[in-house]
């Protein structure tokens, strides 16, 4: 895979894979995400997320919505503690269309303070329907635990004490403040010649002002392993045991993403999912997750299963971490390891809206996207020693933390 790169006057970067395919994708995500909100200013990157299909200088909500869909295409929106992102996909004979829609929204939307009145109701439901699934809270409330007190640790979607303060100028003021030109990216995948997108994307974003980010987030403070339980009406027990973990920068990420894809990755054959559900029959679900941030990360392992369960469930987890470090992979585990990985990345670089949002993610923390090539030099590059090494510092259970809903 080829990629082709272009930035704009005012710092926007473009990054495009030209691709024989009927469908397009294109999107623009940005550096700001919940961990740059102060503390009354909690939520308002998702808000804002959810207010720029709410109407511009010369649209109203319906001819955002329908200015795609008209076509057969999408429009879409995430926020996450460190990105917004918002992307369409579309056939690509729209490319220009797409290209003046993402623009107009991210760049000229009104936040009139009666759809933001709108909004706060859609959004608390959002909040609230979190409370009906104790599998999704445990994960926002085990950060914001790990992360006490750290504007990282909270919550994405705000609270409605936080969001029933919003007004106009508050969220022109966060936009202000924190989209900067030189921390976007816009992303395409689609059969487009690059000259041409050069065109339209030049038409339109090259006419956004220059604005560079002059100020840094707070660090983070000393990590402190806690133990908490937390008494909920749920007929099952949940349960979420981590540490922290390795940033985006550390050359260890890959090795820590090949052991957590052991551990309780998205395969059938994960040892979490062999030990705790085929051998044992204690949980229906387990899965771990790594997520790396730009100067911290955390691994976790969830799982939920009988409340009659829960401790021999902890002990089967902390067995799986002990063997994985004490006991050094063998070349045949090590390689089959590898391949599983590789091929779920492969398969998911096959969807090219899943790659059209990977690719925007690596160029704007990495001004670089490596392709199956690559990542698969640097996979084969990991050692057993390296799992070993990574699985010591990271499964120490004197560092561990966990939470756990009963």
């Amino acid at each position: 895979m080829s990629y082709e790169t272009f930035t704009l006057d005012n710092g926007i970067r473009l990054i495009h894979n030209r691709v024989p395919s009927l469908v397009a994708h294109l999107g623009l995500i940005m550096g700001t995400g919940s961990r740059d909100e102060l503390d009354h200013e909690h939520g308002m990157a998702h808000f804002f997320e959810h207010m720029v299909f709410k109407g511009t200088q010369k649209r109203k909500a319906y001819h955002i919505l329908s200015r795609m869909e008209d076509v057969g295409g999408e429009i879409n929106a995430y926020t996450t503690k460190e990105e917004t992102c918002v992307y369409a996909s579309f056939m690509r004979e729209y490319y220009g269309r797409a290209i003046e829609l993402l623009e107009d929204i991210l760049f000229h939307s009104t936040f009139h303070q009666k759809e933001i009145g709108r909004e706060k109701e859609v959004i608390i439901d959002e909040i609230n329907s979190y409370f009906d699934s104790p599998g999704e809270l445990i994960f926002d409330d085990f950060e914001e635990q790990l992360y006490k007190g750290q504007s990282i640790g909270r919550n994405i979607l705000g609270s409605p004490e936080s969001l029933s303060r919003f007004k106009q100028e508050d969220l022109l003021r966060f936009v202000s403040h924190n989209y900067h030109t030189d921390e976007m990216v816009i992303c395409s995948v689609g059969n487009i010649s690059f000259p041409r997108l050069i065109k339209g994307i030049e038409k339109y974003f090259g006419q956004v002002p220059l604005k560079s980010r002059n100020q840094k987030r707070p660090g983070i403070l000393p990590y402190e392993p806690a133990d908490a339980t937390v008494k909920k009406d749920t007929y099952q027990a949940h349960c979420i045991i981590g540490n922290m973990a390795y940033d985006l920068n550390d050359d260890r990420r890959l090795g820590l993403h090949l052991l957590n894809n052991m551990i309780g990755g998205p395969g059938l054959n994960t040892r979490l999912n062999m030990t705790l559900r085929e051998k044992n029959g204690y949980s229906y679900h387990t899965e771990s997750h790594y997520s790396p941030y730009s100067d911290t990360g955390i691994l976790s392992v969830y799982f939920s299963g009988d409340k009659s369960k829960l401790e021999q469930s902890k002990k089967v987890v902390m067995k799986e971490f002990s063997k994985l470090r004490e006991k050094r992979l063998g070349t045949l585990q090590l390689s089959r390891a590898k391949r599983q990985l590789m091929g779920q990345i492969a398969i998911s670089a096959e969807n090219h809206e899943t790659l059209m949002l990977s690719m925007a993610k690596s160029y704007l923390v990495y001004n670089k996207f490596d392709d199956l090539k690559e990542i698969s030099i640097k996979i084969d590059r990991i050692t057993a020693e390296e799992i070993m090494e990574i699985a010591n510092e990271v499964l120490d259970r004197v560092n561990l933390s966990s939470l756990t809903y009963i």
